[in-house]
């Protein structure tokens, strides 16, 4: 009994309440619809205006700040107080206003009661003016500041200019995101705006409402992992005179992001340089917005997808001549020359382009090898939480532009075209047993003090554990049988250079320049990195192995630091292995 008395006492109490919010929005309805109201603001009494929420702050994984809000103003003039104007615009010109563009404002508002001067005015600034304006006051010639208003709102705030900010993004006055994750979450961090009748005269708008927040939330990346990889990018380009790079940096077990670096990079404080450091058809973000072709890091894909149909073994041997015909076409070695008889290993290790087109042609056939090239996702965007990403192209038999020699060219990552998250994300089948996971950036949302973190996704299962193993058992021994300069010291690593020619608009391919990357993960036995760099025509030399290969070293060296990795035989120790 006293259980159904509780319950009609619940159940009163929740009509009560449900009937008082309807009344409440019937109420605000009512009064904005009213005659009153809107007669009011036909008479320019009020205006409706909208007002947003203070936007979500962006964190990196370790809670350092990334994006946030600052106090601005919008700075107005009074013109009913018939201000002096030249001692305004002396005031104005003193605390660093652009006198022309005030002019220009007031110009374009002939006989209004109030000018907005400038908007988005940095508390410096305003506080300069608001010091003027405080001696002037009580000068008893009248002509004093007292008609110039300050309103002060929020503005975002990047106080780390451009670390990660091919990444991140960044928000125009008008409060929307664009590029990256201010685009991506926009809608989450801009939070709800509110639109209001309120006082035209600015004067007698004391009082505005108290919005909730956006949401806040949690990138995957590591503040110091960024600006290691961003640092060393910069230096990278300056040894070798490359246009541009690209450094990603992921978790291979989770796909989560843990530093993204490309070039050029923008100040967010200053977005609107973006047309000076992006000229033209320039990429924001090239980790996800250009597609190249890879070039011979693609092969590990042919070799996994070779040793997970069975058509060859790790030991498996080929006589590898100097030349192989695909489709009425001669395929080439990078160096021109014979290598003789190889096993798999060998085949990775030299790089041979004869070696993959035959997997490719002779041994797997195109059904098979356009089956695993598309469970490794080529060809298609991966979906990763930032805006901007391009698919890449694999073009299949029965397109109208497909043809057969691509069988063999494909096989080494020539006509067909990637974005490095996709070779990533292709990647980390390769490093986690085979299991393929989808990238992200967004570690956790935070809302109402409650904080919801991204489910690591798996995407797919192109390849079975033991072909992962074997292919990243094979990779490792080719980096030590070559004494690559990729190495580090107490950790096994599995990795692939790739050099690869620049496809040009006219057709045929460019004579003096190359795209050089290379991909790696480790420590092979338990993966806690996977890293993909990429060079855009460097100058000093068109070798991966020599130009990208050691930066690779040196990011490995700063991640097994930061990530607290020990070398191998203490981690193995240290588990009992």
């Amino acid at each position: 009994m006293k259980r159904l008395t509780h319950a009609w006492r619940y159940f009163t109490s929740a009509a009560i309440l449900a009937t008082m919010g309807i009344a409440i929005l019937v109420q605000i309805v009512r009064i904005q619809g009213s005659p009153e109201v809107a007669g009011v603001i036909d008479q320019g009494n009020y205006v409706w205006k909208d007002f947003y929420p203070p936007r979500g702050e962006i964190y990196d994984r370790n809670g350092n700040l990334l994006a946030g809000n600052k106090t601005v103003y919008e700075v107005g003039l009074d013109m009913t107080a018939k201000p002096d104007m030249q001692t305004v615009m002396l005031a104005l010109q003193m605390s660093g206003f652009d006198l022309n563009e005030v002019n220009y404002r007031i110009s374009q508002v002939p006989n209004a009661q109030y000018v907005v001067l400038d908007d988005f005015v940095s508390a410096e600034k305003a506080d300069q003016l608001m010091a003027l304006q405080k001696v002037a006051h009580g000068d008893p010639t009248g002509k004093n500041l007292d008609a110039i208003y300050f309103k002060a709102h929020y503005g975002r705030s990047y106080p780390e200019n451009d670390l990660a900010s091919n990444l991140l993004g960044f928000v125009t006055e008008d409060n929307h995101g664009y590029m990256g994750v201010e685009e991506k979450y926009d809608n989450i961090l801009a939070g709800i705006p509110v639109r209001i009748a309120v006082p035209a005269d600015p004067r007698r708008a004391t009082e505005y409402p108290t919005i909730p927040p956006g949401q806040t939330i949690i990138l995957t990346i590591d503040r110091e992992i960024q600006a290691s990889v961003e640092n060393i990018l910069d230096q990278a380009l300056k040894n070798t005179g490359a246009i541009s790079g690209t450094i990603i940096v992921m978790d291979p077990t989770t796909g989560e992001i843990l530093a993204m670096s490309s070039t050029p990079r923008l100040n967010l404080n200053d977005y609107q340089s973006i047309k000076t450091v992006f000229p033209g058809e320039t990429p924001f973000n090239r980790a996800i917005s250009q597609a190249y072709e890879p070039g011979s890091v693609s092969k590990i894909l042919t070799m996994a997808g070779a040793l997970d149909s069975g058509v060859v073994k790790q030991d498996t041997i080929t006589f590898v001549p100097e030349s192989i015909v695909v489709g009425g076409f001669k395929i080439y070695n990078w160096d021109g020359g014979a290598w003789g008889y190889q096993d798999m290993t060998g085949c990775l290790a030299n790089s041979l382009n004869v070696c993959l087109a035959w997997i490719s042609d002779k041994e797997m056939g195109s059904a098979s090898f356009y089956s695993y090239m598309q469970r490794f996702g080529l060809g298609h965007a991966t979906g990763i939480d930032l805006a901007g990403e391009a698919s890449g192209r694999l073009k299949l038999p029965g397109d109208s532009d497909w043809t057969p020699v691509e069988l063999g060219t494909n096989a080494f990552g020539q006509g067909v075209s990637v974005t490095p998250i996709q070779m990533v994300m292709a990647a980390s089948a390769l490093a986690n047993n085979g299991q393929m996971v989808y990238p992200h950036v967004l570690y956790a949302q935070i809302q109402d003090g409650k904080q919801s973190n991204t489910k690591t996704q798996i995407v797919g299962t192109p390849i079975s554990a033991t072909t992962a193993h074997t292919i990243s058992d094979m990779l490792a021994n080719a980096l030590e049988t070559e004494s690559s300069t990729a190495l580090v010291p107490g950790y096994r690593i599995a990795g692939k250079t790739g050099t690869a020619q620049i496809p040009l608009p006219s057709g045929g391919y460019d004579q003096n320049n190359v795209n050089t990357s290379f991909i790696g993960w480790g420590p092979v036995d338990d993966p806690r990195f996977l890293v993909y760099i990429w060079l855009e025509k460097p100058q000093t030399n068109k070798a991966a192995s020599v130009v990208v290969a050691p930066i690779f070293k040196q990011v490995v060296e700063k991640l097994v630091v930061l990530l607290n990795i020990p070398p191998d035989a203490i981690r193995l120790q240290m588990i009992g292995r």
